[in-house]
C-alpha cells in the first residue's frame, strides 16, 4: 500500500527573497552587462550587450564560461588569441572582472522605484526580507552600503559564490530559507528579473514574481524606456511577460513596486489550499 503524503500549507507569507540589479536597484540591470562587454573588449573581443545577456542571473565566473562557449565568441577568442579558451583563462578573465564589476556596481546602485515602499510594506506585514545573486559578497559591499543609505536592508544576502551552485540550482535560495528561519518553502516567495532565477525559486518549491520591464529581459534604464511610445512599451511588455511565463512564472509585474496585490493574491490562494 502506497501513502501519499498531502500536506498543504495554508498560513500568510513569511519571506521575500528578492534579486539585486534589475529587481531592487539598477534600473534595466545594466551594471552587470557593461562590465562584461568591457571585460571583452579589453581582450580584443568585443560582445554585444544581446550576448551579455544570455546567461544573465547566474553565478559571475559561470557566466564568463557561458559566454565563451557562444559559437561567435568562441570563434572570435580564437581568431585574436590563436587557441580555444580554457580554465585557466577563465580564472584570469574572472580576477580580471571582479574589480570592474564591483566598480559598475557602484555606479548603478540606486534603488528601482518602488522598492522601498515594498520593503517597508513587508515589513509591515511581518514578512522576512532576503535577497541573493550571482555577484560575489566582494563585489557588493559597496552596494549593500549604498542601498541601506536608500532604506533597503534585507535581513539575508547570499552570493552564488556562497553555496556549491547557483543558479538555476535552489542553493542560494535555501541558504536564504535557512537564515530567514522560514519553516516551510510554499511560505517564500522569489523575485526575479531573471529566467535563471525563477527557475531557481521553481526548483526550491517557492512562488516566483517574474519582473518584465526594469530588468534584464527588457535591459532599458529609465530614461530609455521612458523615451519610447506606449505602443512600443507595450509590446516589449507582452513579450517578457510571455517569457516568463513559459519558464514556469507564477506570476508576472512590471516592477518591485507592483509585488503588494502579489502578495496578498499568492495568501488568498494558500488560504484556500493552493500550493506553488
Amino acid at each position: 500500500m502506497t501513502c501519499r503524503d498531502t500536506r498543504t500549507y495554508a498560513n500568510p507569507i513569511q519571506a521575500v527573497v528578492f534579486d539585486w540589479a534589475g529587481t531592487t536597484i539598477d534600473y534595466g540591470s545594466l551594471a552587470p552587462v557593461l562590465a562584461f562587454c568591457h571585460l571583452f573588449e579589453t581582450h580584443g573581443v568585443p560582445i554585444t550587450l544581446a550576448e551579455a545577456r544570455v546567461p544573465m542571473g547566474i553565478e559571475k565566473s559561470e557566466h564568463i564560461r557561458q559566454l565563451l562557449l557562444m559559437p561567435r565568441i568562441r570563434q572570435a577568442w580564437i581568431d585574436e588569441k590563436g587557441v580555444e579558451a580554457d580554465e585557466s583563462t577563465i580564472d584570469q578573465l574572472y580576477r580580471a572582472f571582479i574589480p570592474i564589476q564591483t566598480a559598475s556596481i557602484a555606479q548603478r546602485s540606486s534603488l528601482i522605484p518602488g522598492t522601498k515602499t515594498t520593503f517597508e510594506f513587508l515589513l509591515a506585514r511581518h514578512i522576512k526580507v532576503g535577497a541573493n545573486t550571482g555577484y560575489s559578497q566582494e563585489m557588493i559591499t559597496q552596494m549593500r552600503k549604498l542601498a541601506a543609505e536608500q532604506g533597503y536592508t534585507p535581513a539575508s544576502v547570499v552570493c552564488a559564490t556562497d553555496v556549491p551552485k547557483g543558479r538555476p540550482y535552489p542553493h542560494m535560495l535555501l541558504k536564504n530559507m535557512l537564515e530567514l528561519d522560514v519553516s516551510a518553502v510554499q511560505a517564500v516567495v522569489k523575485v526575479d528579473d531573471t529566467l535563471s532565477g525563477i527557475a531557481e525559486g521553481l526548483n526550491a518549491g517557492c512562488w516566483t514574481v517574474g519582473i518584465a520591464v526594469t530588468g534584464n529581459e527588457i535591459g532599458l534604464d529609465l530614461p530609455d524606456w521612458q523615451a519610447l511610445t506606449s505602443k512600443q512599451q507595450e509590446r516589449l511588455r507582452h513579450q517578457v511577460y510571455q517569457r516568463f511565463y513559459h519558464a514556469g512564472a507564477h506570476f508576472v509585474i512590471d516592477s518591485v513596486a507592483d509585488l503588494p496585490g502579489i502578495i496578498d493574491e499568492i495568501e488568498q490562494r494558500l488560504s484556500n489550499g493552493e500550493q506553488p
